[in-house]
């Protein structure tokens, strides 16, 4: 299968931003991609107001997105912001193109360094999957790779490749923090791990967003033995590459960490 990774620097401006959705996945189709993957927060970017823009699926945002993946002939996981509970939004993957409409909520929310996302989001409950063109996939969103267990329960219903959708925060350690825990994420589940993250805001020349995780760069398509496919810088940038999912089968053949694990 040959994938897109989309990393773009997200604006305040949802238009703007569906701009860049229609300019990159036109790239990853004239590549001969089957599917593009851009980033958490593609719709806004964070530290601008979540609720001024969140929207139904079924809303005009989206819509337009399915537009795109329908005109282009190309599937498209892209970062969106739907309505909550009490006021607040839910942090929302759609997939959408190639017969797929489906999205994942973030379950797991960041309140780690500063930052308390469970303020003004929702949290999702349940793992989200999806098939496409016979490979399935899982999905995860930033904070989300911290936590094995949503990995390695996509696996089990079947996931070949975890798709990890970031605006990751900067800071001390952080792009080692990033580039550990996908590759761990791999090793894990023994599936392909999907990184994509929002390119960093000083390669453009924008400053950061006050103390709002806008992003690093450094996406990445991951093997399942946890060694990197692709690695990216920090600038927006589109990385198309080839992936076989019938290798996810070699490697559990040799390497059953699925099957052998006891749950406590």
């Amino acid at each position: 299968m040959r994938l897109a990774v989309a990393q773009i620097i997200s604006s305040a401006d949802p238009a703007e931003n569906l701009g860049l959705i229609r300019d990159y996945a036109a790239q990853a189709k004239a590549a001969g991609a089957e599917l593009v993957v851009f980033p958490e927060a593609a719709m806004r970017a964070f530290g601008h107001s979540l609720r001024d823009v969140a929207e139904p699926l079924d809303g005009p945002w989206a819509g337009e997105v399915r537009a795109v993946a329908r005109d282009l002939g190309i599937a498209i996981v892209a970062g969106m912001f739907t309505p909550g509970k009490d006021g607040r939004v839910r942090n929302t993957l759609l997939v959408t193109g190639h017969g797929v409409d489906t999205s994942y909520d973030k379950v797991h929310l960041f309140d780690a360094f500063g930052f308390t996302e469970s303020k003004t989001v929702d949290a999702g409950e349940t793992p989200v999957t999806f098939e496409l063109n016979g490979t399935v996939f899982g999905l995860a969103t930033c904070y989300d790779v911290r936590f094995p267990a949503l990995f390695t329960a996509n696996a089990r219903a079947g996931a070949q490749v975890n798709i990890v959708c970031a605006s990751w925060g900067a800071g001390e350690g952080k792009a080692e923090q990033w580039d550990l825990l996908v590759r761990a994420r791999a090793l894990d589940s023994t599936t392909f791990v999907v990184a994509c993250g929002q390119g960093d805001p000083e390669t453009i020349g924008a400053g950061p967003a006050g103390s709002a995780p806008t992003g690093i760069g450094h996406s990445a398509v991951i093997g399942p033995l946890g060694s990197a496919v692709v690695a990216l810088g920090g600038r927006p940038e589109l990385a198309v590459v080839d992936i076989d999912p019938s290798v996810v089968d070699e490697v559990r053949s040799k390497l059953p960490v699925l099957a052998n694990a006891r749950h406590f």
